[in-house]
């Protein structure tokens, strides 16, 4: 079993077994002014707790474990592409109820409304990236 595949069921499992593949859970959280659900911030919650100060173990190791070098983000700061992805993938979360990550998990419902969602999101990554990378080499060629 490779590392990826390892990790992607780990995650599956973790959704799943947190309810994050529960619409009616993450749209709960959402609900400010209503009946809030704070599952998910309590989902968030532990991810840092065991996040934060493995994040710090690891990179304190002269390489990771399956590849040559860590690969970190270069860039530090905000930019408009940034905030407006943010904002474009809350928009999307707070309509579908779910992230990408959880719709993938959720494709195992065979739930056609699922597929359509999971389908919408590879359309709108590649759109994304077509653009970027058409605005790339326009930005080289000038």
């Amino acid at each position: 079993m490779s590392a990826a595949l390892a990790a992607g069921v780990l995650f599956g499992l973790g959704v799943s077994l947190a309810q994050m593949i529960d619409p009616v859970r993450v749209l709960g959280f959402l609900n400010l002014a209503g009946a809030w659900d704070p599952t998910l911030a309590m989902v968030m919650m532990g991810a840092l707790l065991v996040n934060i100060p493995a994040t710090r173990i690891i990179l304190q190791q002269p390489q990771p474990l399956l590849d040559r070098h860590f690969h970190l983000p270069q860039k530090q700061g905000l930019d408009w592409p940034l905030v407006l992805g943010a904002a474009l993938f809350g928009i999307g979360w707070g309509l579908a109820g779910y992230c990408p990550g959880p719709a993938i998990t959720s494709l195992s419902f065979a739930d056609g409304g699922v597929v359509v969602l999971v389908v919408s999101y590879l359309m709108g990554a590649a759109i994304s990236r077509w653009l970027i990378l058409d605005h790339v080499v326009q930005k080289q060629t000038a």
